[in-house]
């Protein structure tokens, strides 16, 4: 089994038997464990991953804690990141985590990295941003099509913002 160790969590892969506690992560930071990009449906506990755990006491965290979470798809040679998650920010889980999956792709042959956001989403753009992603499309009006299959999609996002359009940042590997 494949494991990562970076001092104050660790990284390793998700298992079968992960998957309950998968999607009762996702309902709960998500609101479903439905993902939707690009008018498809991710069932995201699923799907292959990494979560972080802490190796020490932390801030709130205790020892064995579930810091992080990410998931992807595979298909060709693409890979999408589906969905990740830093329950304590300012340590370098997220970014670990896209490493992580980074070096997964690349073993694939993967060819190009990609993600969808939310037009609210300010703090991820930062983030991918800083981290050599490049925004490649924005479409316009997508979450009106993604609320079709994910009603519990919000109107109003992140700082009131009205959530409406899918941003595509990309990597190329």
């Amino acid at each position: 089994m494949m494991m990562y160790t970076l001092q104050p969590y660790v990284i390793t892969p998700l298992s079968p038997g992960d998957r309950y506690w998968v999607k009762e992560f996702l309902i709960r930071y998500w609101g479903s464990n439905r993902i939707v990009s690009r008018g498809k449906i991710h069932h995201a506990e699923q799907l292959p991953g990494f979560a972080a755990y802490a190796t020490a006491g932390v801030e709130k965290f205790g020892a064995g804690d579930l810091l992080g979470l990410i998931t992807y798809h595979i298909l060709e040679s693409q890979c999408e990141i589906v969905s990740i998650d830093s329950l304590l920010e300012g340590i370098g889980i997220g970014s670990q985590l896209i490493q992580t999956v980074e070096a997964v792709a690349r073993e694939h042959r993967c060819d190009r990295l990609w993600l969808i956001t939310t037009n609210d989403n300010t703090q991820a753009l930062r983030f991918y941003q800083k981290r050599n992603y490049h925004l490649v499309a924005i479409h316009r009006g997508a979450i009106e099509i993604s609320r079709q299959l994910k009603p519990e999609i919000p109107i109003f996002g992140i700082d009131d913002i009205p959530i409406r359009d899918e941003i595509e940042l990309e990597k190329i590997l």
